[in-house]
């Protein structure tokens, strides 16, 4: 019964994806369908049963990794080599056994697999000692994830791709470019562009599987991108001679051509903020050159980014980006703080003042954050 309710409610989610695909019912109509369905469903079930699954599967993963390292060094290279292969195998086996029953179980199953393919390539290289461009192995695990999402049409294998091209892009960069100066600055670049590009994929309430991915890993990526893309003092330009013309460029090009396209694909003409925010990325990363933190124009421009958060958040109903535009002007404020303030400060005058701004700083943003988040919930979303 448990098993059937699971492959029904994923082969609904299937079958409105298919049908938004191809036009027959708009995003509004699905998320009616969607609602139908939910409150037909047997209360308590879903949410346990997919902690159970996603749990499960990790720990049978680490099992199976911990298995391989402990016997790692008494097995011979061919030995080494069919147990990397009998691992990757043995998790899609097994997954295409458990589909027809258990959908859900199944498709983790293969997401661990294509986990374990991105192992067992470097593995491979190791065993026979292969003397390879080492981007070349994400390319390859990015390829085996694409290819598995053709195949199955899965959510965790598009969400694993959108993960590993921009890794594969993000090393390539790196290696080739690495005896350049400005190399990390293009790769922070990119890195941002493409949190704000995965973080602006979701814009209904109902938002496919998939959307919801890519805006959980833009929102945790994000504010630890921005943080290393203004904190640009850290890079030594004088250390390495300057990049081409026709390398820059194409530095340029994966940095913010290849994420704005990707919005398009994923936002059609509201990519407007997008562009919005890579003018803001280029502006952030030229003005960092040195001693960032005494340069209150990157402060402001910080808040800046962090006020356009919210109000993007506010025109499409997106809490999420209320939320880290909220977080985002609190640690702008911190760090101009302790960078600028304090140190002009003496000891008991600079912990009294944090202390101030962190509580009444903190309750007041705080206060604000909830009222545009119960915005959220009394307006009507923005499709």
């Amino acid at each position: 019964m448990l098993a059937g309710l699971m492959a029904s409610s994923d082969q609904i989610e299937q079958q409105l994806q298919q049908w938004m695909d191809a036009g027959i019912i708009d995003s509004n109509t699905a998320g009616r369908i969607r609602a139908y369905e939910s409150s037909h469903e047997s209360p308590g079930v879903r949410w346990p049963v997919i902690f159970a699954i996603a749990f499960g599967s990790i720990m049978v993963a680490a099992g199976v990794l911990l298995f391989v390292a402990a016997h790692w060094e008494d097995l011979s290279p061919t030995q080494r080599f069919l147990m990397v292969l009998a691992m990757i195998a043995g998790f899609h086996l097994a997954a295409g056994a458990l589909m027809p029953r258990m959908r859900a179980l199944g498709l983790a199953l293969h997401a661990v697999g294509t986990v374990a393919l991105g192992g067992g390539i470097f593995l491979a290289g190791q065993i026979f000692n292969l003397e390879e461009h080492w981007p070349g192995g994400i390319l390859l695990w990015a390829i085996g994830a694409v290819l598995a999402w053709l195949v199955l049409r899965d959510w965790l294998q598009a969400t694993l791709s959108a993960l590993l091209i921009p890794a594969w892009i993000a090393s390539e960069w790196s290696v080739r470019a690495q005896h350049f100066s400005g190399m990390e600055r293009i790769l922070s670049q990119f890195l941002v562009m493409v949190a704000i590009t995965y973080l602006s994929a979701r814009r209904g309430q109902e938002d496919s599987p998939f959307r919801r991915a890519l805006g959980w890993t833009g929102g945790l990526a994000l504010l630890p991108a921005c943080a290393v893309l203004a904190s640009g003092h850290e890079w030594d330009w004088a250390r390495h001679p300057a990049m081409s013309s026709a390398l820059y460029v194409i530095g340029l090009f994966l940095a913010f051509v290849l994420p704005l396209l990707a919005a398009y694909f994923l936002r059609g003409k509201s990519v407007v903020w997008n562009v919005g925010y890579g003018v803001w990325v280029f502006v952030v990363s030229q003005l960092n050159d040195r001693d960032v933190f005494q340069n209150v124009g990157i402060y402001a421009l910080c808040a800046l980014a962090a006020m356009g958060l919210v109000m993007w958040g506010l025109q499409e109903q997106r809490r999420e980006r209320i939320n880290l535009g909220v977080a985002g002007f609190a640690i702008t404020i911190i760090v101009f703080y302790f960078s600028t303030v304090m140190g002009k400060l003496g000891r008991s005058a600079s912990l009294v003042g944090f202390g101030l701004l962190f509580l009444l700083g903190g309750w007041k943003l705080e206060q604000l954050r909830r009222k545009l988040v119960a915005r959220t919930t009394t307006a009507a979303p923005k499709l």
